[in-house]
């Protein structure tokens, strides 16, 4: 089990870092050319997502892990592990941003004056994007958007929450806790390395406080919910979602 653990770690390590990097910049490129080139990245994005999955969830079918064990199960409230502190924090920080989020998108469905400055504000954070190329434009970029975030909230949660927290524990049994929470949260902010380096910090703190939240729940399925729908926004606000 433990070359396992090597290989899906070693592949994470390379494959977004690296190869996804130099590939956004080809992706770049091309669809400035062609905005068909669009639809064709997202289904390699997705792809890339799904293999190490299916990989994982594979294993974990034939042992010695169990779908319990990285994750897939219902909550289960834990305060112990990292204390009530910064567990309750982590679930109000969480909160809070659900409150925003779920504004956001009501808002967007019922009130004309919210969606046009929703879409003025979405404009203006457009221009200033590091990854401005990467957001859907088209109906069919839409279209699949949605497929692309239901990818990415299911296979990253398993990936880098789920399975990543327990390899890393196994892999490197002397290191505390809260080191190997900070790894993975390391290791998901570089699986956005196309981004640019602000938004590589900005994931890595995402991933760390939805390590946290996954340790308080001891379950991935709230945050595949979440994550699918902070990557969804993407595509609310237009006049044609």
């Amino acid at each position: 089990m433990s070359i396992f653990y090597w290989i899906i770690f070693l592949f994470l390590v390379l494959y977004e870092p690296v190869y996804g990097y130099f590939d956004y910049q080809k992706f770049k490129r091309k669809v400035q050319k062609d905005s068909k080139e669009r639809i064709k990245y997202y289904k390699k994005v997705m792809l890339g997502l799904w293999l190490p999955t299916i990989a994982i969830l594979m294993v974990t079918a034939l042992g010695p892990l169990t779908f319990q064990e990285i994750g897939l199960k219902g909550i289960s409230i834990n305060m112990e592990t990292l204390g009530p502190l910064v567990t309750y924090t982590a679930f109000g920080l969480v909160g809070i941003y659900c409150i925003g989020l779920i504004y956001y998108l009501v808002g967007a469905k019922v009130s004309q004056k919210m969606r046009t400055e929703i879409a003025r504000v979405k404009k203006e954070e457009f221009d200033k994007s590091a990854f401005k190329d990467i957001m859907p434009v088209s109906k069919e970029d839409k279209r699949l958007w949605t497929y692309v975030s239901w990818t990415a909230g299911i296979t990253e949660e398993v990936i880098y929450r789920g399975f990543l927290l327990i390899a890393l524990t196994q892999m490197f049994p002397s290191h505390s806790l809260w080191l190997t929470i900070i790894l993975s949260g390391v290791m998901f902010g570089l699986a956005h390395t196309y981004q640019g380096f602000v938004n590589v910090i900005k994931t890595s703190l995402f991933g760390l406080v939805f390590s946290i939240l996954y340790i308080g729940l001891g379950s991935i399925v709230p945050l595949i919910i979440l994550h699918f729908l902070i990557d969804y926004v993407g595509k609310i606000g237009d006049d044609k979602d």
